[in-house]
């Protein structure tokens, strides 16, 4: 007896305020689980040197980008800083038909828009949580990137992220990355083994029926 065993892709959306290891833990996400796609955003600024077209971000003029969203080809969108950004939908799509899944990395207005899209239902939402707020300010120092002004100011909008935990089907707290990092992996373990992403399951145990009533007649 033999069964198509490709499973439903998912989406694993991170989120986090600043400085709670967001972006850490997607990047060793992605070494750690291979067949896991990361969403590139796509965007109106200009690039950086150094970025690649396609691989940093897919880059895009206000009118193209416009235009993707008019053509419902955005999974989620949003203007920051007088550039636009947003989750192509198209990859997602074909990750999910080969049964990958795609890896966000995004915030939580952007997280509340894929989890009202069409495809809502295959989404797996964490959050992550600061051990404390101490710890979050000494990280954001840590960086040694920005200003007090700007580190005020990120600490000022954490508080608002840090609002919107409940809205997650996962919170972890990150006390510590490693071990963050191994329950990530065992929630992602889980929801790829849940009954309604194994398609296959239907036709494998009617095929156990099968070949047990088979087994009754000889």
């Amino acid at each position: 007896m033999t069964a198509d065993i490709r499973r439903k892709g998912l989406l694993l959306i991170l989120s986090s305020p600043s400085g709670a290891g967001k972006s850490t833990l997607s990047k060793r996400l992605m070494v750690r689980e291979p067949s896991l796609q990361f969403s590139v955003s796509a965007t109106t600024r200009p690039p950086r040197p150094g970025e690649v077209d396609g691989r940093d971000y897919i880059f895009r003029s206000p009118e193209e980008f416009q235009a993707m969203v008019a053509g419902g080809e955005m999974l989620e969108h949003a203007e920051v800083f007088g550039n636009f950004y947003g989750s192509p939908r198209a990859p997602v799509d074909r990750a999910m038909a080969e049964g990958r899944d795609t890896l966000f990395d995004v915030d939580w207005q952007g997280g509340q828009q894929i989890r009202s899209s069409a495809l809502g239902r295959e989404v797996v939402s964490v959050f992550i949580l600061p051990p404390s707020m101490a710890e979050l300010e000494s990280r954001l120092r840590g960086r040694a990137q920005d200003s007090d002004a700007v580190i005020a100011g990120r600490m000022e909008k954490s508080l608002g992220e840090i609002s919107r935990w409940s809205e997650y089907d996962y919170v972890l707290v990150n006390r510590d990355i490693d071990e963050t990092e191994a329950e990530l992996r065992t929630i992602l373990a889980a929801e790829r083994l849940r009954r309604e992403r194994q398609p296959w399951l239907m036709e494998f145990v009617r095929g156990l029926n099968a070949e047990y009533g088979a087994g009754e007649d000889r």
